[in-house]
């Protein structure tokens, strides 16, 4: 494995690990279900997010 996709598949990982790609995953899933609505700004889809998790916890400690 060549150090590039390494690299890729680090940054792949660490995204999945700490929620990065949520969003993205979120945006994209929103503009095929709503094309003409406006995306919310990241910060605005943590503030919806928040109540969901939560009243939803997973596999969290706390």
């Amino acid at each position: 494995m060549n150090v590039r996709r390494w690299a890729g598949a680090v940054r792949w990982y660490l995204r999945e690990v700490t929620g990065e790609a949520e969003y993205d995953r979120y945006c994209e899933r929103h503009r095929r279900h709503h094309p003409h609505a406006p995306l919310p700004t990241r910060r605005e889809y943590e503030v919806l997010r928040t109540p969901h998790r939560e009243e939803h916890p997973q596999s969290r400690c706390c």
